[in-house]
């Protein structure tokens, strides 16, 4: 396979690493940094979503214990969240492909969700569940409404489902556990009805390239979910916010002025 194919496959994959859990938008990056390295096409936005699946990995590593003894209550709450935004991506992804998986919608979904972040944080709140254990179906269900604003790019899955569970009573390191769980069955079925519906698109010659992005992407998010549990204990969201904004003022003014030809 060639070289430059497998570089790019390795940038995205630390790119998705790095974004998927914090509450800035893998896709909204992904986006970006594929109209960058002129992989943009829709073979590329099936290897981003596919390659998601790397940094679940990580998630389902790190918790490993909880997933695997067999946490019926864990289980039946999360597939009570993912069913909301499951049923809309069905329904509405052709049209969300087609209208917004660009970088300028991207850019102005970043500002939107670093203001609303801003506004979250500025509040002062009790939490009324400290732990994901203590969350019932319809806490989840509350949570996995609100993963449904991840549906937008740009807007970021993790800082939804995050940012809504703080609303809805969550503490910030329950609501920042239970967003990585729910990673899970939103990334695996996500990357595996995107490549299956694409199949045609790829060879097995195409393997390494998965396999790069992918592994990557575990690497790299295995980092950020360690650091972002203990970074939560201590801090709140709003460099994120102020990251989201200023990033995305950036892409509008660039493509304002022409310093940067985003693609349509």
């Amino acid at each position: 396979m060639d070289l430059a194919i497998l570089i790019k496959a390795l940038i995205l994959g630390i790119v998705e690493g790095l974004t998927e859990f914090l509450p800035v938008s893998s896709t909204g990056h992904l986006i970006l940094a594929g109209a960058l390295l002129g992989a943009d096409d829709e073979r590329w936005n099936v290897f981003n979503i596919v390659i998601q699946t790397g940094a679940m990995l990580a998630v389902v590593w790190e918790y490993r214990r909880r997933f695997f003894n067999v946490d019926v209550q864990l289980y039946r709450n999360l597939i009570v969240a993912f069913i909301p935004a499951a049923v809309l991506g069905l329904l509405f992804s052709k049209y969300i492909k087609a209208y917004l998986f660009h970088p300028l919608p991207v850019a102005l979904a970043f500002i939107v969700g670093g203001v609303v972040i801003l506004i979250v944080e500025s509040r002062s709140f009790k939490p009324r569940l400290e732990d994901t254990r203590a969350m019932t179906w319809l806490d989840a269900l509350k949570v996995g409404i609100a993963q449904c604003f991840a549906l937008i790019p740009g807007t970021s899955r993790s800082g939804a489902t995050i940012i809504g569970g703080m609303l809805f009573g969550l503490s910030r390191k329950a609501a920042t556990e239970f967003s990585f769980f729910l990673a899970v069955p939103t990334l695996v079925a996500a990357g595996a009805y995107d490549l299956l519906k694409h199949r045609d698109l790829f060879t097995r010659s195409d393997l390494p390239m998965f396999g790069v992005g992918a592994f990557a992407a575990f690497v790299t998010a295995f980092v950020v979910v360690r650091w972002l549990i203990r970074y939560v204990a201590t801090h709140d969201f709003k460099p994120f916010a102020w990251y989201r904004i200023v990033f995305g003022l950036v892409v509008l003014l660039t493509a304002y002025f022409g310093w940067v030809d985003w693609k349509p």
